[in-house]
């Protein structure tokens, strides 16, 4: 009986040491994880056409010599070169130009002495009584007064001609903008229309989008327009202009966005985004609740017990950082924000702040 009350202790022992700790982990189960949670947001969201095109200048000028046979003196801007309407972008050499242009006032002067000087014997054939001179001679001092008279004014012509040609050593920007290329050189001997200088029109650049056929129809000017620059940054633009035609070889036309001046994006780059339609009502979650299992994608979604469960979402747009669930959620629901590829179905979780 001893040997007997000796085991039946030890066996109440052993039960109160090792099982009863057992059922009492079992009881308290450690939550999987720490989570937020957030509520389905119901909001408006445009309907968006995607596509691509590049960006370039909105207008870009070419600045050209206006004259030719005189030598390049003085560069003062470069590529990158931000510039005011009226700034001196190029000084050429004025000493052949200045010495035809006083030469030309000389001639000017010499016209005017010539038509003084026949004014004054014509206004003595208009003085002297008839039959004192012949009409012939008459005829001969009127003529000599008109042709002096038009020898001056062409004289003078010619002087405004060289003054032109002396302003036109100096080239300047003809509008506010950007030097995008230089072809001036330092000594070089320019011709009429030889290119110095490109220059884009108020620094603005604009995206020349390529919309496909089919939905040119749905896009017009105003509409809201969104660009994802290869750096990560997004810009917003208007649509400008629609392309009245249809390229042959693409069936694609092209709509040209307004940008903002700020931030200024980088002209040549080609950059995708999206043209806005119109508004639809969207359900919508963060990026980081989509969890994507065998091509398909879940969210995890939190009940009072505090247990996690997997459900099946169809996804479609996506604007920023958040996602629109097509199929599967109702609206209400407590989901997780972020970290549900560490879940299993019925996983016990902690919540770290109440839904929102």
């Amino acid at each position: 009986m001893k040997n007997i009350a000796i085991f039946a202790g030890t066996l109440a022992t052993c039960l109160l040491l090792a099982c009863g700790p057992a059922a009492a982990q079992e009881k308290t189960q450690a939550p999987a994880l720490t989570v937020s949670l957030v509520e389905p947001a119901k909001e408006q969201w445009p309907e968006t056409i995607p596509v691509s095109g590049w960006l370039k200048p909105w207008h870009e000028a070419t600045i050209a010599s206006e004259t030719s046979g005189l030598r390049i003196k003085e560069v003062l801007v470069d590529v990158g070169s931000v510039v005011k309407k009226g700034d001196v972008l190029v000084r050429l050499d004025q000493a052949g130009a200045l010495a035809d242009l006083n030469k030309q006032e000389a001639a000017v002067e010499t016209a005017r002495a010539n038509l003084e000087k026949a004014t004054s014997e014509a206004k003595r054939a208009r003085d002297i009584a008839s039959g004192v001179l012949s009409d012939q001679k008459r005829v001969e001092y009127f003529n000599t007064e008109r042709t002096a008279q038009a020898a001056l004014a062409s004289e003078e012509a010619a002087l405004e001609g060289q003054r032109i040609k002396v302003s036109q050593t100096t080239i300047t920007a003809v509008d506010d903008g950007i030097i995008t290329s230089r072809s001036a050189s330092l000594g070089a001997v320019v011709s009429t229309g030889t290119e110095l200088f490109r220059l884009t029109r108020q620094q603005r650049i604009e995206w020349q989008a390529e919309v496909p056929a089919l939905s040119l129809l749905r896009v017009e000017p105003g509409q809201a327009a969104e660009i994802d620059a290869p750096d990560g940054r997004t810009f917003k633009g208007m649509v400008r202009l629609v392309a009245p035609t249809i390229s042959d070889e693409t069936g694609r036309a092209i709509v040209y966005v307004q940008l903002p001046e700020e931030p200024k994006p980088r002209a040549g780059l080609y950059v995708s985004g999206r043209i806005d339609i119109t508004a639809s009502k969207a359900l919508t979650v963060p990026e980081s609740s989509i969890v994507y299992r065998d091509g398909l994608a879940y969210v995890f979604v939190i009940d009072e017990e505090s247990r996690a469960h997997r459900v099946r979402v169809k996804v479609g747009r996506r604007r920023s950082d958040r996602v629109e669930v097509s199929e599967g959620l109702a609206g209400g629901e407590r989901v997780v924000q972020a970290g549900g590829a560490f879940l299993s179905e019925n996983a016990l979780v902690k919540i770290e702040e109440a839904a929102r």
